[in-house]
């Protein structure tokens, strides 16, 4: 994705009333989150140990940011990705009964990442974690629980509206769901990217189903790693996956936005799927992997819903740069710049 200047932009707040209306929906938005999962506060790391398996993988490509550690005969640390299999962990050690969960405040360094609208070296999101049933890993626990974070993504858009009046909803009244492989059946001569917008614009918000595992052209929808997400099990309407993202059609920079990356974790027999479809199988001995794979861990679902795209989305914002510090090169700075799009 390249740098999106919209035509006529004009912020709707300005740079200290940002900040008011930031502190307003982060707070409002976590306690309607929590409220609708059953979830409570807890602290989170910013590193784990190296080698242990805990950190995500994200596309498997990205470079964790890591340190060695003077106390400890120089191990590595590395900053997180995300807390995806750490939230797991932390469900076992606190004994979290079914349909109840825990939420946390991540904060990681991606140093790999294109710096444009939507990405930033600077990572912020909300990372929630839900113990569940064996029987509950289906897709219609799936739904239901997409549904109770869309419900409070709505909520918060009428709290900015009542607070903030210039600033319209959006959001539709229901978000839909499509699975990776109905859309690419839909638009087989599309990318990803222009897939996703079409859907998102037509609907306003989908949950796209099945993110990881290959589609019928023999690429997967987009990457996601092996050892959290299922999208190998097949589901109750004959696709594969039980995770995906939601997504929203954002009017100002006319593209869809990526809210959540979630879904129902894997079980062992998942998780030994996806390592050998991945071609790591080695992972199994990782200290995470042994746990999951002996049955140590509950059954879970959960994601994580980013605050910065959040608040951008929110406040009609045209740069994510508009609701969080970060660093962004120079030329990117002067063309926002000159477009009235201000970087805090």
């Amino acid at each position: 994705m390249s740098l999106i200047i919209p035509k006529k932009y004009k912020q709707k707040l300005t740079p200290e009333t940002t900040e008011v209306a930031i502190k307003k929906i982060k707070e409002f938005f976590q306690l309607s989150l929590s409220e609708a999962l059953n979830l409570r506060r807890v602290t989170a790391p910013l590193f784990v140990l190296s080698g242990t398996g805990l950190n995500d993988d994200l596309n498997g490509v990205e470079r964790a940011v890591n340190f060695p550690i003077k106390a400890l005969g120089d191990k590595r640390a590395e900053v997180v990705h995300s807390l995806a299999k750490w939230k797991r962990v932390k469900l076992h050690a606190y004994d979290i009964a079914p349909h109840y969960g825990l939420y946390t405040d991540m904060n990681a360094i991606r140093a790999d990442e294109d710096l444009d609208n939507l990405h930033s070296l600077y990572v912020d999101q909300w990372d929630w974690e839900q113990t569940i049933l064996p029987s509950d890993r289906n897709l219609a626990y799936l739904k239901a629980t997409v549904e109770k974070i869309y419900s409070a993504l709505r909520k918060t858009e009428r709290m900015v509206y009542e607070n903030f009046p210039h600033i319209t909803p959006r959001l539709p009244e229901h978000i839909t769901f499509i699975h990776s492989e109905e859309l690419l059946r839909e638009y087989p001569d599309l990318s990803r990217d222009e897939r996703e917008s079409l859907a998102a614009k037509k609907y306003g918000a989908i949950f796209l189903i099945g993110i990881g595992e290959q589609l019928s052209n023999g690429e997967p929808h987009d990457g996601r790693a092996p050892d959290y997400d299922d999208w190998s099990t097949k589901n109750e309407d004959g696709y594969y996956g039980l995770n995906g993202d939601i997504i929203l059609w954002d009017s100002v920079l006319e593209r869809s936005i990526e809210i959540s990356s979630m879904g129902i974790r894997v079980d062992a027999d998942a998780l030994r799927r996806q390592l050998k479809s991945r071609g790591c199988e080695e992972r199994a001995q990782l200290a995470f992997h042994k746990k999951l794979l002996s049955g140590e861990l509950p059954s879970s679902i959960g994601g994580g819903i980013g605050q910065s795209r959040l608040c951008m989305f929110m406040l009609q914002k045209a740069h994510i740069g508009e609701v969080q510090a970060s660093i962004w090169p120079e030329e990117q700075i002067l063309a926002c710049h000159d477009a009235g799009i201000e970087l805090l």
